[in-house]
């Protein structure tokens, strides 16, 4: 079974600085992309970050300049690095795994979220 473990989320001034992690574990030969999506209280989820395997990424433009996603392949992990945090990058932060190549089939995955918190 494929599990999603994140890590790093809290509590930060504004202008401050977060690292987020994620780790799929599992029997796992290949996730196409990995990425973060974050969803504030009474918003819609909305995509923060991807990566492909390749090292293509992706960015929402709220965070163009200030956020930077990476990612190691061969430990399927994928870390988000948060500089110049404002409070409106207050959030639950859910790392993504999508078509996650398993013996079984291909499948997307979700992470349980860590709450980042940006005080001004």
């Amino acid at each position: 079974q494929v599990q999603l473990v994140e890590s790093g989320g809290g509590l930060v001034q504004a202008g401050g600085s977060l690292r987020l992690g994620c780790a799929a574990s599992g029997r796992i030969f290949g996730i196409n992309t990995m990425g973060w999506y974050r969803q504030a209280p009474g918003k819609q989820r909305e995509l923060v970050a991807v990566i492909t395997g390749g090292g293509r990424t992706n960015y929402a433009d709220s965070v163009k300049g200030r956020f930077t996603i990476s990612r190691d392949n061969a430990k399927n992990t994928v870390n988000l690095q948060m500089n110049s945090l404002t409070p409106e990058d207050t959030a639950v932060y859910y790392c993504s795994a999508r078509g996650v190549v398993t013996a079984r089939g291909q499948y997307d995955y979700w992470g349980s979220g860590t709450q980042v918190t940006v005080s001004a």
